[in-house]
C-alpha cells in the first residue's frame, strides 16, 4: 500500500509595492496562495507579500 505524498516545491514571496523577492519558503503544493505581512527592507516597514513560483 503506497501512500501519495505532495511533493515540497519552493515558492517566494514578492512584495506587492516594490515587487522585491524578499523570501523564500519551502511548503506542500496545493492549497490557496499565501498572502502574508512581512517585513520589506527597501521600503523599511511591513507590506503584504504574495506567493510567486520563479
Amino acid at each position: 500500500m503506497a501512500k501519495s505524498k505532495k511533493k515540497v516545491e519552493v515558492i517566494h514571496l514578492v512584495c506587492e509595492e516594490t515587487g522585491d523577492y524578499n523570501y523564500t519558503l519551502r511548503r506542500k503544493s496545493g492549497g490557496e496562495k499565501l498572502k502574508l505581512s512581512k517585513y520589506s527592507p527597501r521600503l523599511r516597514k511591513h507590506t503584504l507579500h504574495v506567493e510567486k513560483k520563479k
